[in-house]
């Protein structure tokens, strides 16, 4: 691990985690599948390697969208994902990963295809519902941990809100911000996380940074409704991914 495939690979990858951290959802979960790529890198051993980058990317994620979020949303959110993540720990060992991947593929391409069908992707502003938010929020840090891909559920509980694209992007970013170091512990318990590996991340560091913001400043030139059309097809995408990827390691 180390020649040029892989930092072609990994360079790519940086730029998707830093893109999706600047605001542009589920786009950041298209690192690990293209990490994976490499020669003699699965998708577990990509996850255990970008999850640091993600949370230092987060950092930069979290200072573009300080003054953007949404409190209630978070308020329901946290607490919620801190409850999937741990189950998620507790369970590692019998869940089976990939009939998560395509259960929450198979949920993406509904809600996605629903939005599209309609044609109302941008809705009027909702209050955001207690118990939907803990619903949703435990499927999110559940398949965060599981599979890095939180972002489909995410999308389900707020795209209905009636977000802003600046409180949406950053209410996300704020949100996987805190779900991403808490999986920190739990991945090193289980040796996901691969300490020899991180001098690599080091050097992907600044791609993953200068391109956070190349996605806030992305974020801000799109408007609305095209932001939101952008939003509804990457998750219809990712999703039939999602749903492929569980189905052939099945």
């Amino acid at each position: 691990m180390g020649g040029f495939a892989f930092w072609a690979l990994a360079s790519l990858a940086s730029v998707l985690v830093g893109m999706g951290k600047g605001g542009l959802p589920v786009v950041g979960m298209l690192s690990v599948p293209v990490l994976a790529l490499v020669p003699g890198i699965s998708p577990v051993t990509a996850a255990g390697l970008l999850l640091p980058l993600y949370v230092v990317s987060d950092m930069f994620g979290l200072y573009a969208y300080r003054h953007a979020f949404d409190r209630r949303v978070l308020a329901l959110m946290i607490p919620a994902g801190t409850l999937g993540v741990a189950i998620g720990y507790f369970t590692a060992t019998v869940v089976s990963e990939a009939w998560v991947t395509v259960l929450i593929g198979v949920i993406g391409v509904v809600f996605a295809l629903n939005l599209l069908i309609r044609r109302q992707v941008i809705v009027a502003p909702a209050r955001a519902k207690v118990a939907s938010g803990v619903f949703w929020g435990t499927v999110t840090g559940f398949t965060s941990f599981v599979s890095h891909s939180g972002g489909p559920p995410y999308q389900v509980y707020t795209m209905p809100l009636g977000l802003s694209k600046a409180v949406f992007a950053g209410t996300s970013t704020i949100a996987f911000a805190y779900i991403n170091a808490i999986k920190l512990i739990p991945y090193y318990m289980l040796g996901q996380i691969n300490l020899a590996s991180l001098e690599k991340v080091l050097v992907l560091m600044p791609i993953a940074a200068i391109s956070v913001f190349a996605g806030v400043r992305l974020v801000k030139w799109l408007p609305e409704r095209l932001f939101f059309q952008l939003v509804t097809w990457a998750l219809l995408l990712v999703s039939i991914k999602l749903m492929w990827d569980g189905y052939k390691a099945i």
